[in-house]
């Protein structure tokens, strides 16, 4: 007898469909199974308007998460940087795989860099955590550039650059490198310049807690260390209330001594837009070895962030 397949959820973008069909790959390597993907159509897909006029929380995951709870699909794959940061109880986050490189990367006209850029450059990105970052580097740096609000997927993006609309576009290196275009980046751009935001690079592999023989299953795809990197993440975003569009950057990473993990290192950034404003602090302390220890971690650098004034640099608190 043929097993049912089992259904996955995804946005169809050429990016969500390439993320998702790797996790299904994975998915059929540990259950045996086959699975479909399911195409869903989300607001953030059809929305014309800014990102962060529309809320930016949740317009990617929410058509999703109404299919997984209807029935209609059996698990979801999110970007993991989309996922509101309050978890429905009805559903869990039964994987998080390793993580793709984190950092931002600019594709820019006649391959240059992002500090080789000529004055006045236009850079175009529809995020206003890259905006507050490159703005203020370029402020502390002597550089002289314009960011332009954008929006688009990735071909839409790139295709401003090559038609000489936008002399570079900011976008996320896992996205280019799970669709095959990483050769296209002309500059990576270090996470001391700009922080990512929480949870980039990661996926979320989302299922209904009901479900245990699969959520056991989707568990063994889940990384341990990009778990407690990503949860420290969001719990900083969720101290500051902020949504997905605000412009809070944030990276747990793990200091190793050789081979042997030691500490985790974990960063945060809010800015104003223009970059005129900002807070940046970094905590460091042991490997949290729980989901509260992680939350523990967020929580206690977005303290220290609120007491510097950083509530006042996000605009609208998202509530």
């Amino acid at each position: 007898m043929t097993q049912q397949p089992l259904r996955l959820g995804t946005r169809r973008s050429k990016l969500a469909m390439a993320q998702s069909g790797q996790v299904a790959d994975a998915v059929r390597r540990v259950t045996g199974r086959p699975v479909e993907l399911v195409e869903i159509t989300t607001y953030g897909d059809v929305s014309r308007e800014a990102l962060a006029q529309i809320g930016g929380t949740g317009v990617f995951v929410t058509a999703l998460r109404d299919a997984l709870l209807r029935g209609e699909v059996d698990f979801a794959v999110h970007s993991l940087k989309d996922l509101p940061t309050a978890q429905p109880e009805e559903l869990i986050l039964a994987a998080v795989p390793e993580r793709e490189d984190p950092r931002d990367v600019i594709v820019a006209r006649d391959t240059l860099k992002f500090t080789d850029l000529p004055r006045g450059a236009r850079i175009g990105t529809g995020s206003p955590r890259r905006m507050a970052q490159l703005n203020a580097y370029a402020r502390g740096h002597g550089l002289d550039i314009e960011a332009v609000p954008i929006r688009g997927n990735v071909d839409t993006r790139i295709r401003y650059v090559h038609d000489g609309e936008l002399d570079a576009v900011v976008l996320a290196a896992a996205g280019l490198k799970r669709i095959g275009r990483i050769d296209e980046v002309t500059d990576f751009l270090s996470v001391d310049t700009v922080l990512p935001a929480p949870g980039q690079g990661a996926l979320a592999i989302e299922c209904t807690a009901d479900n245990a023989d699969l959520v056991a299953s989707l568990g063994e795809l889940d990384d341990p260390f990009t778990r407690v990197a990503v949860t420290a993440e969001r719990s900083l975003l969720a101290a500051l209330e902020a949504g997905c569009s605000a412009p809070v950057g944030a990276l747990a990473d793990l200091l190793a001594d050789g081979q042997i993990v030691k500490e985790m290192r974990l960063r945060g950034v809010v800015g104003t837009t223009d970059g005129t404003r900002m807070v940046q602090l970094s905590t460091t302390g042991p490997v949290p070895e729980t989901h509260d220890q992680a939350l523990a971690l967020g929580r206690e650098l977005a303290t220290e962030m609120l007491a510097q004034g950083a509530a006042g640099l996000m605009g609208e608190r998202a509530h």
